[in-house]
């Protein structure tokens, strides 16, 4: 998840120890930056694969609560639908089962607008979206593996949390960007970098709903601290967003830089999108605008979400400084 650094960064801050599950136990710990140095000393790692039983029981022993924050996301959409798919369902199901084994009655998961706003016959104009709303994959005509997984997955923790008496909170972001910590950014990041560096060639009509990863690591630390959100869902979702706003926005913050202002025709995705790859993953957003309402978050946080300007040139600042971005050479 794009978030889960600052996540961790932010809990020793509350009044938690907090105990990070891992993939790349080394990564982790190198992502959190100097000024972290102190809750680097508190934080506890274990190795765990979220498609193996193996170091699961030892990873929720001590454990008072759990931040289920991972999948997987990819900037493409893989022919094998199960590489996302799985990870997704699979792994929160086992996350869950093993914390419920250990006695862990708290737990956060981190889920998607994906889950939210789709397979409603929205086809074009604007439309808002809340909590309520869940997304209807049969009624969906075109579906991508990371929409599947997470909703599926979301379906899957909402029944077991019944089932076992697991207080449960979803928290459901929109595009995550903010300033990154370290150069293995995200997906989402990278669409600002993409434009900065000049690989985005021509810009898509669609837009997105923006949330700053401070935000979202905000949102879990909230839920986490208030006991009342269990059993809830919540959006971390500001701006809504069009990508050539973005562009835009950019454009006047780096002049001197290359940043793109040609568009692509909305008949060409639909089309391309109709053969598979990257452009399936926003079809479904193609002529239409999906507002997802973030004033739940915003009130269990007392405040308004970072907007999307503020964002996107945090997001530009640190890429440039850590050598995501770079001025191209004309």
């Amino acid at each position: 998840m794009d978030g889960h650094r600052t996540a961790q960064g932010r809990l020793p801050g509350a009044r938690h120890t907090p105990c990070a599950r891992t993939r790349r136990r080394g990564a982790c710990r190198r992502g959190l930056p100097d000024w972290r140095r102190s809750a680097r000393e508190r934080l506890e790692f274990a190795e765990t694969d979220l498609l193996d039983d193996r170091g699961w029981t030892d990873a929720m022993r001590g454990v008072a609560a759990v931040m289920h924050v991972a999948t997987v996301i990819r900037g493409d959409e893989p022919k094998d639908q199960s590489l996302v798919i799985r990870p997704a369902l699979e792994g929160t199901e086992r996350v869950l089962r093993f914390a419920n084994e250990a006695g862990v009655k708290r737990f956060i998961m981190t889920s998607s607008i994906a889950t939210v706003g789709y397979g409603h016959g929205q086809t074009s104009g604007r439309r808002v979206y809340n909590e309520t709303h869940f997304t209807n994959l049969d009624n969906m005509k075109w579906k991508w593996a990371y929409c599947i997984g997470k909703t599926k997955a979301e379906q899957m923790a909402w029944a077991f949390a019944r089932e076992h008496g697991i207080a449960l909170t979803t928290i459901h972001p929109g595009a995550i960007i903010g300033p990154a910590v370290d150069q293995d950014a995200s997906i989402s990041i990278g669409m600002v970098t993409g434009l900065l560096n000049g690989r985005v060639a021509a810009l898509p009509s669609n837009g997105f709903s923006i949330i700053d990863v401070r935000d979202v690591a905000a949102l879990h630390v909230a839920a986490l601290e208030h006991p009342e959100t269990a059993g809830e869902r919540y959006l971390a979702t500001s701006d809504y967003t069009p990508f050539p706003q973005v562009a835009d926005i950019l454009r006047h913050a780096y002049p001197d830089w290359n940043i793109t202002v040609k568009r692509v025709p909305d008949w060409i995705i639909k089309l391309v999108a109709s053969f598979g790859g990257p452009a399936r993953q926003i079809i479904n957003d193609i002529g239409n605008e999906k507002v997802f309402d973030g004033a739940k978050g915003e009130a269990l946080l007392g405040r308004k979400f970072i907007g999307a300007r503020e964002s996107i040139l945090a997001t530009a600042e640190a890429a440039i400084r850590l050598g995501l971005a770079t001025k191209p050479v004309n």
